[in-house]
């Protein structure tokens, strides 16, 4: 069970990563390049506040699941 745990921080850290690509290359840029206020607005508010929140969780949870945070050993 610890392996799986392993593995899917792995995937976590991976998919955190991949969320932040997408919300600053596909959601974020195109929004600054368009020229609309309301564009801007939703680029700022992706860009600034919620990438960091997304990407900043999905990682430190994975980081949790492959440090070993998550076992569950009685000592």
């Amino acid at each position: 069970m610890k392996i799986i745990k392993k593995y899917a921080g792995i995937l976590w850290i991976l998919i955190g990563l991949v969320a932040g690509y997408f919300n600053i290359v596909v959601m974020g840029i195109p929004k600054f390049e368009s020229g609309k206020q309301e564009d801007l607005v939703f680029a700022i508010i992706n860009v600034c506040i919620l990438t960091p929140i997304i990407v900043g969780g999905l990682i430190t949870f994975g980081y949790y699941a492959i440090s070993g945070d998550y076992n569950e050993d009685n000592n």
